[in-house]
C-alpha cells in the first residue's frame, strides 16, 4: 500500500518526537518538584496522577477517534502534551504542577491508542505486526534520547527542559497538520457507526483476555523499572551512569526487534507464536537478572528481557486490532488503559516486594510472565470454542 509507505515513516517520527518530549522531563521532574516543595509522597502522586488520567481516558479518546477520525484526535493529544510541558515550566507552586500533569494526562491519553488505530487502518492483516512494531520502536528510541537531552538542558536551568519539550511538541503538531493524511475515511466511519458497540461490549469476548495479559506484562515491566537501579547497586555496585548505559543498550535492542524483526516474525509465524515466545524470553530474562554480578552480566541479562518484552506489545496490538468487533480506536484505547494500570500498580508493588527481599520483584516477574503465557493459551481455547 503506497499510503502505508508514506504514512508509517511520518508516524514513526511523530511518536519518536512525542516520546522524546516526554523523556526530556523524566530526569528533571523530581528535582523540579522538590524545589517547589514536593515531598517524596507528593512526587509519587505527581507521577501516578498522569498515568491515572491515561488509564481513564485512553478508551474514550480511542472511541472518539473512531467517530471523528484519527488526525484531529492525534493533534489534540500532542497539543495537550505541549501545553502541559509549558505549564510545568511556568509552575511556581505544587498545585500548578499537579494541574499541568492532570491536563497533560487527560489530553495526551489520545496519542498512543489513536496512533495504533491509525496503523491498523492503513496496514493489511499480514503487515499489521510490522506497523505496530515501528510505532513501538519509535516509542522506545524516544525514551532513550529524551532523558539524555533533558539532562543536558537541565544544566542551564531546571525550567529549560520543559520549554524544550514544549517546543518539540509544537513542531510535532505542525508535522501532523501538514504531512499526515486522515486514515479513517467517511465511508469507514459510517460503517463503524452502523455496528456501534458500547465500551462494555468492546471489552467482551476472547479479546478481553488479551487486555488482561497486557496488564500482567506491564505490571512486571514497571516493577523491574522501579527497582532495578537499587538492585544493581546492591548486587553489582553499579552507579547511575552505568545504569543509564544498561537501559540504553536494553532500549536499543528492544527498538531493533520492534522496528526490524517483528514484521518478519509475525508474517512467518503469526502473532500468537511471537507473543508466546516473547513471554518466555522475558521470563528467562527475569530469571537471569537474579544472577547479575557486574556491568556486563547486567547489560546482557536486561537486554534478553528487553528483547522478549519488545516482541509482546506490537504483536498484541496487531492481534487485537485484527480480532476486535468494535472500532480500532476503542480496542487500542482499552489496550493503552490496561498498560497504564500496570504502570500505576507496578512500581509500588515492586518496591514493596524489593523491601521484603531484593530478588522478589524478578521472581514475581517470572510468575507474572507464566500467568500471561497461560492467559494466552486460554485466549486461543476460547477462540477455538467460538469457531466450532
Amino acid at each position: 500500500m503506497l499510503e502505508t509507505k508514506k504514512a508509517l515513516p511520518i508516524l514513526f517520527l511523530v511518536m519518536f518526537l512525542v516520546m522524546v518530549g516526554f523523556g526530556i522531563i523524566i530526569p528533571v521532574l523530581p528535582f523540579y518538584a522538590e524545589n517547589i516543595g514536593a515531598s517524596p509522597t507528593q512526587l509519587g502522586l505527581l507521577m501516578a496522577v498522569y498515568s491515572l488520567m491515561q488509564l481513564l481516558f485512553a478508551p474514550v479518546w480511542g472511541r472518539i477517534s473512531d467517530r471523528i477520525g484519527r488526525k484531529p484526535v492525534i493533534m489534540i493529544g500532542i497539543f495537550g502534551l505541549g501545553l502541559s510541558f509549558f505549564l510545568m515550566g511556568l509552575s511556581s507552586s505544587l498545585w500548578m504542577l499537579f494541574a499541568a500533569r492532570i491536563i497533560g494526562g487527560f489530553l495526551s491519553a489520545a496519542n498512543m491508542p489513536t496512533v495504533m488505530a491509525y496503523v491498523a487502518d492503513i496496514t493489511t492483516s499480514e503487515d499489521r505486526g510490522k506497523g505496530m512494531g515501528i510505532v513501538g520502536a519509535a516509542t522506545g528510541l524516544g525514551f532513550i534520547f529524551g532523558p539524555a537531552i533533558g539532562g543536558i538542558f537541565s544544566k542551564m536551568s531546571l525550567n529549560m527542559p520543559f520549554y524544550i519539550a514544549g517546543t518539540s511538541s509544537v513542531l510535532t503538531l505542525f508535522l501532523v497538520f501538514f504531512l499526515l493524511k486522515e486514515s479513517l475515511t467517511e465511508e469507514k466511519r459510517n460503517q463503524q457507526q452502523t455496528k456501534k458497540t458500547s465500551l462494555r461490549d468492546s471489552f467482551n469476548g476472547p479479546v478481553s483476555t488479551l487486555f488482561i495479559l497486557q496488564l500482567f506484562i506491564s505490571l512486571s515491566l514497571a516493577g523491574l523499572e522501579a527497582t532495578f537501579a537499587y538492585y544493581a547497586a546492591e548486587k553489582a555496585g553499579l552507579g547511575t551512569i552505568n545504569l543509564g548505559y544498561i537501559f540504553m543498550i536494553m532500549g536499543l535492542a528492544s527498538a531493533f526487534v520492534q522496528g526490524g524483526l517483528i514484521g518478519r516474525l509475525t508474517k512467518k509465524f503469526g502473532e500468537g507464536r511471537v507473543i508466546q515466545a516473547g513471554i518466555l524470553i522475558s521470563a528467562i530474562g527475569f530469571g537471569l537478572i537474579l544472577l547479575v554480578e557486574n556491568f556486563t552480566t547486567a547489560a546482557i541479562f536486561l537486554t534478553i528481557f528487553g528483547i522478549g518484552n519488545g516482541m509482546i506489545r506490537p504483536s498484541i496490538s496487531a492481534l487485537i486490532t485484527k480480532t476486535t468487533t468494535s472500532g480500532h480506536g476503542s480496542a487500542t484505547g482499552f489496550l493503552s488503559s490496561f498498560d497504564s494500570l500496570g504502570r500505576i500498580i507496578g512500581p509500588p508493588v515492586g518496591g514493596w516486594l524489593f523491601s521484603i527481599t531484593i530478588g522478589l520483584p524478578y521472581i514475581s516477574g517470572i510468575v507474572l510472565s507464566l500467568i500471561a503465557f497461560v492467559l494466552y493459551r486460554f485466549y486461543t481455547a476460547r477462540v477455538k470454542q467460538l469457531h466450532y
